[in-house]
């Protein structure tokens, strides 16, 4: 795709939106990770748009990702969350993934948290227990930047010294605290999957200061910063990663932890739109 179509593509998608909700701009975005789907923070006055009515959103194919925007409001703000994700493996392009996130940008988003699944790669972060991104280290063999820039999207070359907001990120932490919920900071390893790691991989990515991996985030972190959003990551341990104790790597397991952390992650998600 040429840039000038991927940018009639993104403010198609954004007209779609404001026109099926006039005067809507959010104030937090909340993007949905595997097994999350029952998340989603109490709303009001909610509208349900499915990602395939949506122009130039691409399709969700795996297995606990409802494929949903959700617009709502709550606390007096407006809130916008992506019910399900978009994901590399899938076979999407890079900037394909950006766009629902570069469209949210253009209807006024000013504040971007991502949630995932994550394999803990630290014996302390158990399943079920959150970690709070701090940094990253992108091993996807792809930047979602490369190829389409242009003026209206920010710099070429945006700084990633704090593409995680230190003040959001103590915000999110607070939160969990206050909830009880068993939160940790680290950095998150991307990498391009289907396939779990190997255990040599995992013993490598440990070596390179990593805590957690996964194969999302990264591709709209990137963009966000890029945009100006202020963003930051709220990831859950769905496992163990290979070659360490308790080890299990099934997506079948993922979503069953995950339907158990939702009601936790939903608590949370409240609280910070009310402080955020």
């Amino acid at each position: 795709m040429k840039i000038n179509l991927y940018i009639g593509a993104i403010r198609k998608a954004a007209a779609f939106i404001k026109k099926r909700a006039p005067g809507f701009t959010p104030d937090i975005g909340f993007v949905l990770g595997s097994g999350l789907a029952k998340a989603v923070p109490p709303l009001e006055k909610t509208l349900t748009i499915p990602y395939r009515e949506i122009p130039g959103f691409p399709r969700t194919t795996v297995p606990g990702h409802e494929g949903k925007l959700i617009l709502g409001r709550s606390a007096g703000r407006s809130v916008v969350v992506m019910q399900g994700r978009f994901h590399y493996y899938e076979g999407h392009a890079m900037e394909g993934i950006a766009l629902p996130i570069r469209a949210l940008e253009y209807l006024g988003l000013k504040t971007l948290i991502v949630t995932a699944a994550v394999g803990s790669m630290r014996e302390k972060v158990k399943p079920g227990h959150f970690t709070v991104i701090t940094d990253h280290i992108n091993l996807m063999g792809r930047n979602p930047l490369r190829a389409f820039h242009e003026e209206e999207f920010g710099t070429m070359f945006p700084d990633m010294t704090q593409a995680y907001d230190a003040r959001l990120n103590q915000v999110i932490l607070t939160a969990c605290r206050k909830r009880k919920v068993a939160v940790h900071e680290g950095v998150y390893v991307a990498v391009g999957g289907p396939s779990y790691e190997t255990p040599a991989e995992i013993k490598a990515f440990r070596s390179m200061g990593g805590d957690v991996v996964g194969m999302s985030v990264v591709p709209e972190v990137v963009p966000a910063r890029q945009m100006g959003l202020t963003t930051s990551a709220l990831v859950w341990t769905s496992n163990m990663a290979a070659g360490l104790p308790g080890a299990i790597q099934n997506h079948g397991d993922v979503l069953a932890l995950g339907a158990r952390v939702s009601d936790a992650l939903r608590g949370v998600l409240s609280d910070l739109i009310k402080v955020v």
